[in-house]
């Protein structure tokens, strides 16, 4: 007669638990490793599809409360480990080595806090234990070295084996950063036209040194035009997010940025309400509408893509930007920050279940 308490019975009784956004068996999916069983104590590693996992308290909850359901089981030690896939390549777009998915932040227009939203995304997802990049596309206004404390950092630059250069890109708060602003004077213009644009994005996606990352995130410029293209047709991307703000005027600018994506076959992960509301530093239990409310909502379920989540306006987000202190590591527990690490857990579930379906 088999032992009732053996590694076996232990996936067996595991099997019925399911990834709640991908709605398979753990088991089936090979996120339940090294099963241990030892007087009474049961030990295995719960593999998630992304070190942001959203669910990963409910997931682990199911996981022991199945397992106590087994005679002689004392004690269930549950390890929880992430390994991201990879993103489906594409036979006409590029992928770049060792990267495993590719996300796009953009807006309609400038002035919605789209590189905020950025860079907060990629410092939480850092957070979280993910290996993260950040090319900041906006050739012509480039700011995340400011937002990222960067800004007094040049990049290192070496000849690969072809004679051409390689960009080492910069690190800090765990997100490695290319970005134009390494490249010019801090009051330099940038006065190019599409083609050498084209061209320096290109040498950001696959010049540079990125090493191993789980995501490479691109804060693109405001509109519609040359880098947005360029990336699309260039690279397989996991999707883009919108930002937009309340007000109408970015509303329907957000509307054609995700219309523009679409169309190029690139997955519209959804948008980002930005500025939602006002908080007041001195009234915390205040919030005003200074740009219109539920705009984002109402944009999302007309165009038929999630509402990642509403983030409010606090000064304490102006000034963590100012000070190269994103406002999830400055005050990780104000409104604002609490918003971002939400909308961070959504973009990589969709990820992962886009790259698993």
């Amino acid at each position: 007669m088999p032992d009732l308490l053996s590694p076996t019975s232990v996936l067996e009784v595991l099997r019925p638990v399911q990834d709640p956004e991908l709605r398979k068996s753990l088991v089936e999916l090979n996120m339940i490793r090294n099963v241990q069983v030892a007087a009474g104590k049961v030990s295995f590693t719960l593999v998630l599809t992304t070190p942001a996992c959203p669910l990963r308290e409910f997931i682990v909850e199911d996981c022991q409360r199945a397992v106590r359901s087994l005679p002689g089981v004392e004690t269930v030690d549950v390890e929880v480990t992430a390994e991201t896939p990879q993103q489906k390549s594409l036979p006409d777009r590029t992928g770049i080595a060792g990267i495993k998915n590719i996300v796009a932040i953009s807006s309609g227009k400038g002035g919605v806090g789209k590189s905020t939203i950025a860079v907060n995304v990629a410092v939480s997802l850092a957070q979280a234990g993910a290996k993260v990049g950040l090319i900041d596309a906006d050739i012509y206004g480039p700011n995340t070295p400011t937002m990222l404390g960067l800004a007094d950092t040049a990049l290192m630059v070496r000849k690969g084996p072809n004679g051409e250069d390689i960009l080492e890109p910069a690190f800090n708060h765990g997100v490695k950063l290319v970005s134009m602003g390494f490249l010019i004077k801090p009051d330099q213009p940038v006065m190019w036209r599409g083609p050498m644009l084209n061209g320096i994005i290109r040498q950001f996606l696959y010049q540079t040194e990125w090493g191993d990352l789980d995501y490479l995130i691109v804060d693109l410029p405001p509109g519609t035009g040359d880098a947005q293209l360029t990336l699309a047709q260039a690279v397989p991307m996991a999707g883009a997010v919108i930002v937009t703000t309340p007000q109408t005027v970015a509303l329907q600018d957000s509307r054609r940025g995700l219309k523009m994506f679409q169309s190029l076959q690139v997955p519209v992960l959804g948008i980002v309400e930005n500025m939602s509301y006002f908080i007041p530093p001195d009234l915390p239990d205040r919030h005003y509408d200074i740009f219109g409310s539920g705009g984002g909502e109402k944009t999302a379920k007309e165009l038929g893509v999630p509402l990642l989540g509403c983030v409010p306006l606090e000064i304490s987000l102006r000034e963590g930007g100012d000070s190269g202190l994103p406002i999830v590591v400055a005050a990780p527990d104000s409104a604002s920050a609490k918003a971002i690490w939400a909308i961070a857990q959504q973009i990589a579930a969709k990820v992962s279940i886009a790259a698993l379906t």
